[in-house]
């Protein structure tokens, strides 16, 4: 199939999931985004152009015809890292989904896709939709499939769980999960990527301090100037260390909430591990006592250009915005090699035989 496959990505972010469907090299093409963060907006518009509705998703009037809706609508009233929202605003999120079946329904797309956190699933609102696939006329023409995929299985070189929904219209069914391509489970056999595959060339120094763009390359290894104190406990965590390291190896330097913490997150002031795939990388994985976000070797977080590649970002991946809005996007973003395999398995379900 030559055709362009035309897609709309709603709460688009970056685009991660779009630039997937891009690289899977069978025609898609986004035609149109809503995104309501304008960093993020702009961050699509410079990457993929189209329509970029920058603003709230109740606001656009009409969706124009397209063949596969993508799009993962906001999760943290899902998300462990969401559970002290108050109940208005958890609500406000939970119920966005509903707008992505409102296109659904104006649009009629071959096949649609929704991308959220694991807890989408298990939540009464995953039930009502399961409810309305079943109940409804027009999504009563949809099989799917769904389920949480390991991007690690999909070679990204990172841990990160997201729950999956896949719905094609007219088929018997949905195969569930997309073929593997990296780890145990895969029929190829191939070794997980790992942070040494992803970042081992970029300098264990960094000497860029702002983010440019020159029209050919922009330089998101960032030079960070930590206090002297935050240096020497990062030297006293090892490959792999944690916390639990630093108590150990240097008592003097523990803040005395964690003296305090005998116990708790076994990824607070973590270091990485070369040879495996990171941890989940998050909005603030500057940030050290966020999490596991240690560089594994030089003592300093990882850098944008580490994460953005952890999460599989191509180097020539624009990103608009601050430092903080720009890791904001990458640590929201869907890795695009796990949306390149949801649109293989997309095409081979919906296009494939026509």
């Amino acid at each position: 199939m030559t055709d362009v496959i035309r897609t709309i990505d709603l709460f688009a972010g970056a685009g991660g999931l779009s630039h997937g469907f891009a690289e899977a090299d069978q025609g898609y093409e986004p035609i149109m985004a809503v995104e309501i963060d304008p960093a993020a907006a702009r961050t699509f518009k410079r990457n993929f152009g189209g329509d970029v509705h920058t603003g709230p998703i109740e606001l656009v009037e009409q969706f124009p015809e397209a063949d596969v809706i993508i799009g993962g609508p906001p999760c943290q009233g899902f998300s462990p890292l969401g559970r002290d929202r108050d109940d208005e605003s958890r609500a406000e999120m939970n119920e966005l989904w509903q707008q992505y079946l409102r296109a659904v329904h104006e649009v009629k797309p071959k096949a649609f896709v929704i991308e959220n956190v694991p807890e989408f699933q298990r939540s009464a609102q995953f039930a009502q939709l399961l409810h309305l696939m079943e109940s409804d006329l027009l999504l009563q023409e949809y099989a799917y499939g769904y389920g949480v995929l390991h991007a690690a299985d999909y070679g990204v070189p990172q841990s990160r769980r997201r729950g999956i929904f896949v719905a094609v219209r007219g088929v018997d069914e949905v195969p569930w999960p997309p073929p593997a391509t990296h780890g145990p489970d895969s029929a190829s056999g191939r070794p997980y990527a790992t942070v040494r595959d992803a970042i081992d060339d970029l300098p264990a120094k960094p000497e860029a301090v702002e983010i440019g763009w020159d029209g050919e390359q922009q330089d998101l290894h960032l030079k960070r100037n930590p206090r002297p104190t935050s240096l020497e406990r990062y030297q006293a965590i090892p490959e792999g260390g944690n916390r639990f390291d630093l108590a150990k190896n240097r008592p003097d330097l523990l803040p005395e909430c964690w003296r305090k913490k005998k116990t708790g997150t076994t990824d607070v002031m973590g270091r990485l591990w070369w040879d495996r795939p990171s941890v989940t990388i998050r909005t603030e994985f500057y940030k050290p006592e966020k999490g596991r976000y240690l560089h594994p070797e030089a003592d300093r977080p990882i850098t944008h250009r580490e994460a953005a590649r952890l999460q599989s970002f191509p180097d020539e991946f624009v990103f608009e915005g601050t430092k903080i809005e720009v890791a904001r996007q990458i640590g929201n973003a869907v890795p695009p090699l796990l949306g390149k395999a949801i649109a293989e398995h997309v095409y081979r379900v919906a296009f494939a035989r026509d």
